[in-house]
């Protein structure tokens, strides 16, 4: 399924999705089966960007799904425009199936005594939205969460850093190595290749690198089958892979 993460607070009974994917109906099963809705409250969806992807789940949403009762969606400024003034989201703010809550860069937002969250700015294709990954600290630890982002040298932060301010970094692998889309342009679809990542990351510690799970692949990519080479030279580096169903404390 496309990346999405869960986030669930079991003391004071609140859970959160990040991305609203078009998988998002067994997602938030998933997350159900986690954290049951008899008991945990849905206290939002945080976005990233308006690349499909990442919001189109919203529409399950609807008055012609779910039609939910002003569920809370977590957007940046931009993003927040884009679904306001363009159907069929717009749809949504104006039946108040959802209610839109305005983020900003490097702005904190305590969402419970145990998780606070701050969004965090990153150069992408940004046609419709400005893109942002998401730092979340948690009561004793904290992830970075990066699923898109164009090229790690293209950002005003410096990945290595802010890999060893974390305990958990959940990184942009869409692609493996360039080429490996037959008939297309890459560099009209950025992202850092792996390629790129190992060699970016080669001078981290052990424990640095234990900290780094690979997340966002294409259907084209090699690290989904366990068996590949590619596979298993990031898993020997010391790296982790991102599947379904994967789970940290924080």
């Amino acid at each position: 399924m496309a990346t999405s993460l869960g986030l669930i607070d079991t003391q004071n009974k609140k859970k959160y999705l990040f991305e609203a994917t078009p998988d998002i109906r067994q997602q938030m099963y998933n997350l159900h089966t986690l954290a049951p809705d008899s008991k945990y409250t849905l206290g939002g969806i945080f976005l990233t960007h308006a690349h499909m992807g990442h919001y189109t789940g919203l529409m399950h949403l609807g008055r012609e799904a779910a039609g939910s009762k002003n569920t809370s969606v977590f957007a940046m400024p931009r993003m927040k425009q884009f679904l306001e003034n363009n159907g069929p989201w717009s749809q949504l703010v104006k039946l108040k199936n959802i209610v839109i809550k305005e983020l900003a860069n490097q702005k904190q937002l305590k969402l419970t005594n145990n998780i606070t969250i701050i969004p965090i700015l990153v150069p992408h294709r940004d046609e419709f939205s400005e893109t942002v990954g998401y730092k979340i600290f948690g009561p004793n630890k904290t992830v970075l969460f990066i699923p898109d982002i164009n090229k790690w040298e293209k950002w005003n932060l410096d990945i290595i850093e802010e890999i060893k301010k974390v305990d958990y970094a959940l990184l942009d692998a869409t692609f493996y190595a360039n080429g490996e889309i037959p008939n297309r342009d890459m560099s009209e679809i950025p992202h850092p290749f792996v390629e790129e990542s190992l060699q970016l990351f080669k001078s981290l510690s052990k424990p640095d690198k234990s900290k780094i799970t690979f997340i966002h692949f294409n259907h084209s990519y090699p690290l989904i089958d366990i068996h590949s080479n590619a596979y298993k030279k990031i898993i020997l580096q010391g790296y982790r892979v991102a599947s379904e169903g994967y789970t940290f404390t924080l």
